[in-house]
């Protein structure tokens, strides 16, 4: 089993809507093989219910049959040593198929304009190919182990659920897998191989808004929705306009919205010759890391108070603004912070210059770890633009340089 053939193989697993099983099982297998000592764990519903991520509803919790797993390579005297984790996921989102080149599930090798190999997948950049640097940047790191005398532990995870909520992940953090601590953590997301210390967070929020139906030859006689939804969306673009100048972060000013609302969904009416008498609305709004997603939330519904007050009809029919689905808290790993320290060393050893650490506007399973007192940074091959788009690709250039920085910040950590 060569990094070539683990990949291509993973991705072949349609591991979308809860099926990482037979994935997780595969991995579980290969780690087996490849002279991993092996763990696996299934998330408590329960439990995860009371995590700030998650629905306070545990039947709203997919957990079942959704297995994460882990493979510990040890070296020298393990307890003298810290240990380390690489953490990826096997999960991926759904593939529109009409909307791809190819089959998302079957590995489709390319070329770059330079002659440069890609990879074509599901998954290939988000993000199984990291899973696979992941593995293979611990095997090479053992294969240094004697000569470098290497003390401690290497972890490499492969978990469930991470785009709903992290559920593997937040489970591993709430209940220690393993029958040791974790020292420090780097998430394989796709970074473009630059080093990300901070994540955004996310607030999910549904507006309903209530009107009144009328036919369309006496439209005057309803109560159209649509105009106060506009009213409140224009609100909501103009706190996020006001929370770009006035919430900052240093490693969010590239960004020209750095904490960005997206209005993904919506739904109104029921029939072309009638005033629209009700709409749905979903939405996500970013949080800044040192805020938390209860003080951004509480901005937008006092946003949309002010909105509400100013207009009789809603004032008397006030719409519903109540969170669903999952949350994302932000977190941030401070870049002095020795994980942090040794993966940019490792970058300049194996010729990455740019290694100035950056903040991402989307959330990661990092946060699991950071909250629980473990300092983590993102570092990975492909770029999150490839990310749940329709002809999913990495360069596997990229994927190869991450096994290889990967290795050497390993070897570096664990390093006596």
């Amino acid at each position: 089993m060569d990094i070539r053939t683990f990949t291509e193989r993973l991705v072949e697993f349609p591991t979308v809507d809860g099926g990482e099983a037979a994935a997780a099982s595969w991995t579980r297998e290969q780690l087996d093989a490849l002279g991993f000592e092996t763990y696996e764990w299934l998330a408590d519903a329960e439990a995860l219910a009371n995590h700030s991520s998650f629905p306070d509803d545990p039947d709203l919790i997919d957990t079942a049959d959704r297995p994460s797993v882990a493979g510990v390579l040890a070296f020298g005297d393990p307890d003298a040593g810290p240990t380390l984790v690489l953490n990826g996921h096997l999960d991926v989102v759904p593939a529109d198929e009409d909307a791809w080149s190819s089959d998302p599930f079957t590995p489709t090798w390319g070329e770059t304009d330079d002659g440069g190999e890609t990879l074509t997948a599901r998954g290939a950049v988000d993000m199984k190919a990291p899973v696979a640097a992941c593995v293979f940047a611990a095997l090479d790191a053992a294969e240094r182990a004697e000569e470098a005398d290497l003390n401690g532990r290497l972890v490499v995870e492969a978990v469930a659920g991470e785009e709903e909520g992290g559920i593997g992940a937040a489970a591993a953090a709430l209940s220690n897998p393993y029958p040791f601590e974790r020292d420090a953590a780097v998430v394989a997301e796709p970074t473009e191989l630059a080093p990300i210390t901070a994540v955004e967070g996310t607030v999910m929020k549904r507006l309903e808004i209530q009107g009144r139906a009328a036919h369309a030859a006496s439209r005057w006689r309803g109560e159209d929705v649509l105009p106060h939804f506009e009213r409140i969306r224009g609100a909501f673009k103009e706190l996020e306009a006001e929370r770009g100048e006035t919430v900052t972060h240093p490693l969010y000013e590239e960004y020209p919205v750095p904490w960005p609302i997206v209005i993904g969904k919506v739904a109104a009416g029921n029939w072309a010759s009638s005033v629209p008498s009700s709409l749905t609305a979903e939405m996500r709004f970013g949080v800044a890391p040192g805020e938390t997603v209860d003080e951004v939330e509480k901005q937008y519904e006092e946003a949309l108070r002010a909105v509400v007050d100013a207009d009789d009809w809603l004032s008397e029919h006030p719409p519903t603004f109540e969170r669903f689905s999952i949350q994302f808290e932000p977190a941030e790993t401070d870049a002095d912070e020795r994980i942090v320290r040794t993966l940019r060393e490792a970058m300049l050893d194996t010729g990455l210059p740019d290694t100035d650490p950056r903040g991402a506007t989307y959330g990661a399973d990092s946060r699991h770890y950071v909250a629980a007192g473990i300092p983590t940074v993102l570092f990975g091959p492909g770029s999150i633009e490839q990310a749940h788009f329709p002809d999913e690709t990495i360069e596997w250039a990229d994927v190869e340089q991450a096994r290889e920085t990967l290795a050497e910040t390993a070897v570096r950590f664990l390093q006596s």
